[in-house]
């Protein structure tokens, strides 16, 4: 059995999945409070070094030689993913209706079909019925929602000519026909207590198993009103990752070539001299 041949073949799936990464990510470099997905691939150099730490041989012997060379014959793989949550750059619209978070692992909380979900996405707009919503029409929570659901979402009037939030996500409108200020609600700013199980969905969102691992932050210091957060997929990065990949995938498929082609030949030409 040639196991090179399947060693490249198995090398050059993998590459494929991280090409789908990258070009995952490069759709996304415009998209609001996207956050870049990375893979770890375990190497010949890291699976080697863990199964020759955990080697169950004495070394120096036939039985180890043994391992050691069906450990070699592993080929490289994804073990890992994950997604980089650091901040994206925080980009000033002066829009009222636009929020961003300025800390890391907090989220905006909405209310989709499929039920509670977070966003970093605070580019908002109001509904026909002036609720605070997303651009895909999903209701932007308010601190107390799961105190009194029917009062758990932020309208905005369209006498409210005056809209400020501070820091914490109060967010106050004017009283009609005067520029005093009087409290709305306030936005319920979201922490997951891991943030790795968060699950990403379609729409820039993501979901979570129980809601009891998210807690509200209402001191959080992190709202900037009149701002929108960028992606934070770096462009060239990922162009170079796209470059590098592809020409493992152009090494791997000449590594197979080699094995299915140019081995046999030279096998076959070596056993019809002998015959």
């Amino acid at each position: 059995m040639q196991t090179g041949y399947y060693a490249a073949a198995a090398g050059m799936v993998t590459q494929f999945n991280r090409l789908d990464n990258i070009a995952n990510n490069l759709a996304n470099v415009n998209t609001l409070g996207f956050k870049e997905d990375n893979l770890v691939i375990g190497d010949f150099m890291r699976i080697f070094q863990e199964k020759r730490d955990e080697l169950p041989n004495a070394n120096q012997t036939k039985e180890s030689a043994k391992f050691i060379n069906r450990t070699m014959t592993r080929a490289p793989q994804i073990v890992d993913a994950y997604t980089n949550h650091s901040i994206g750059n925080l980009q000033r619209t002066s829009n009222s209706l636009d929020f961003a978070l300025s800390k890391e692992g907090l989220f905006f909380a909405v209310k989709t079909p499929q039920g509670i979900r977070l966003t970093r996405d605070g580019s908002f707009s109001t509904n026909d019925e002036g609720k605070l919503v997303t651009k895909q029409g999903y209701e932007v929570l308010s601190e107390n929602y799961f105190q009194n659901n029917k009062n758990g979402f932020i309208t905005i009037d369209d006498s409210d000519s005056i809209i400020v939030s501070d820091k914490n996500g109060q967010i106050s409108t004017n009283i009609p026909n005067s520029i005093k200020l009087t409290e709305n609600q306030k936005l319920f700013i979201a922490q997951p207590q891991d943030i790795k199980k968060l699950k990403k969905e379609g729409d820039n969102l993501y979901a979570f198993k129980d809601i009891k691992e998210i807690q509200n932050i209402s001191e959080s210091e992190a709202v900037q009103q009149g701002f929108i957060e960028k992606s934070n997929v770096n462009a060239i990065k990922m162009m170079t990752q796209l470059i590098e990949t592809n020409r493992l995938v152009g090494m791997y498929q000449k590594a197979m070539s080699t094995q299915m082609d140019d081995m046999n030949r030279d096998a076959i030409e070596k056993l019809a001299k002998k015959v």
